[in-house]
């Protein structure tokens, strides 16, 4: 007796099976700033990071040399990403004050800037390492903690690295000396030996005396 041919009953079964869907870990935030004192000038970052429940977990700053405040704000995006890859963190949205930065890494705006645009690559690869990436534009009253860490860090630069005083300041340059003079017929004659080397070049500040 010959078999029935096979049917199809059941085929595809488990492929039709709907899949769960893949759940994405709650995020951490990180709010993040960067300054200049010039523009350019002395510049350094600011980065508050808290966990999914609003816990602060870290707090990041540092003076990153002489630079924009554009730079300086990439410098502090980088650390927060830095610092998520390093702690294992698959979601991570960032909030920062400086729209530009926003609009960049969003797509909205091109990077024109040199300076900028190895800085928004690094970025923008570290932010697709992710399960779930999200940056948004925030004011800056929301920015305050990041914004008082830019300002401690340079706060603190400019204390361990004072400005030298003026001897300091000419310490490749001869000290100036003052020198009496008569003026006569045309001629400054000096009134003490100057003891220079020929050719030497003086400037010369002009003021009447008292007669003795």
């Amino acid at each position: 007796m010959a078999k029935p041919p096979p049917t199809s009953r059941g085929t595809g079964l488990f492929a039709q099976t709907p899949q769960e869907p893949r759940t994405t870990p709650p995020a951490y935030i990180a709010n993040i700033d960067g300054g200049s004192r010039g523009n350019p000038g002395p510049a350094a970052y600011g980065v508050v990071i808290r966990d999914p429940r609003g816990e602060i977990v870290a707090k990041l700053k540092k003076y990153i040399g002489r630079a924009t405040n554009n730079v300086a704000e990439y410098y502090g995006l980088i650390a927060a990403l830095d610092y998520a890859q390093s702690h294992g963190i698959r979601a991570l949205r960032i909030e920062s004050d400086s729209e530009l930065l926003v609009k960049q890494m969003r797509g909205q705006y091109k990077v024109k800037s040199g300076d900028l645009q190895p800085l928004f690559e690094r970025a923008r690869k570290m932010s697709q390492s992710f399960d779930s990436f999200k940056i948004e534009h925030v004011f800056r009253e929301r920015n305050r903690e990041s914004d008082a860490l830019v300002n401690e860090a340079l706060d603190e630069t400019s204390r361990q690295s004072p400005v030298p005083s003026k001897p300091e300041l000419q310490t490749n340059k001869p000290l100036g000396r003052k020198v009496r003079a008569r003026y006569r017929s045309g001629i400054l004659y000096p009134l003490e030996d100057l003891d220079l080397p020929d050719g030497a070049e003086v400037e010369i500040l002009l003021r009447s005396l008292p007669k003795p």
